[in-house]
């Protein structure tokens, strides 16, 4: 049985995208914030979508 469409996601605060839960985050992903290196890098120099006029 596929079991992907049952894993929690979160909203990246860097590029808006949704993105779903990983086994090397099971320990943190109640820290996990952003759904890339680049977005956690770049988080600093990028707003979110929804801030946009």
């Amino acid at each position: 049985m596929h079991r992907k469409p049952h894993l929690p996601e979160k909203t990246c605060p860097s590029c808006g995208r949704r993105f779903s839960w990983r086994k090397k985050w099971a320990s943190v992903w109640d820290e996990v914030k952003y759904c890339s290196e680049r977005c956690r890098r770049n988080r600093a120099n990028s707003q979110p979508p929804s801030a946009s006029p």
